[in-house]
């Protein structure tokens, strides 16, 4: 009997393990995006008379990340509150006006631009330990507010994704 099928056989375990534990290890590759909200705003029916768009949702302790989709007509500037509803008075763990950048991309036979925002993305929310925050898992969550501002600019569409990265 050869050893060469049962030595491939376990040199392809090993491979397969460390692609899955280097998956798991790394919170920034895409294909690990734990998504706790998402919107696409693209409709001006979306937003209410004063022009702002609101959700609300829960969040844990963590490490967070908001992640767009956006083109040359999204809005030049995103406006991003949240707010930690749960609590007697108000607090707001987040808040950034995010700006509109075009990049233009040049190789040798094509050009396009791409677009991002920038501004602070990623934060750490800790919510309090009171009697309104919930325990789920033993983690503490808050029931949070998120209010997003165009600032005027409806036509644009852009993708908005809040991903927790630990």
């Amino acid at each position: 009997m050869s050893k060469k099928p049962i030595i491939g056989g376990i040199i392809l375990a090993a491979i397969i393990g460390v692609i899955f534990v280097g998956a798991e290890i790394n919170p920034d590759n895409p294909e690990n995006t734990n998504v706790v909200f998402h919107v696409t705003l693209a409709d001006a029916a979306l937003y209410d008379e004063k022009g702002l768009y609101h959700d609300f949702f829960t969040l844990e302790k963590g490490v967070y990340e908001f992640r767009f989709v956006a083109n040359g007509a999204s809005p030049q500037t995103l406006s991003i509150e949240l707010w930690n509803i749960t609590m007697q008075e108000d607090w707001r763990p987040f808040s950034e006006d995010f700006i509109l950048q075009e990049t233009l991309v040049e190789e040798e036979l094509s050009s396009w631009y791409v677009w991002d925002y920038l501004g602070e993305k990623r934060f750490h929310f800790d919510p309090p330990d009171d009697s309104l925050t919930v325990q789920v898992d033993g983690e503490l969550s808050a029931t949070i507010e998120i209010v997003i501002s165009p600032n005027r600019n409806y036509d644009g569409p852009v993708s908005v994704d809040l991903i927790k990265l630990r």
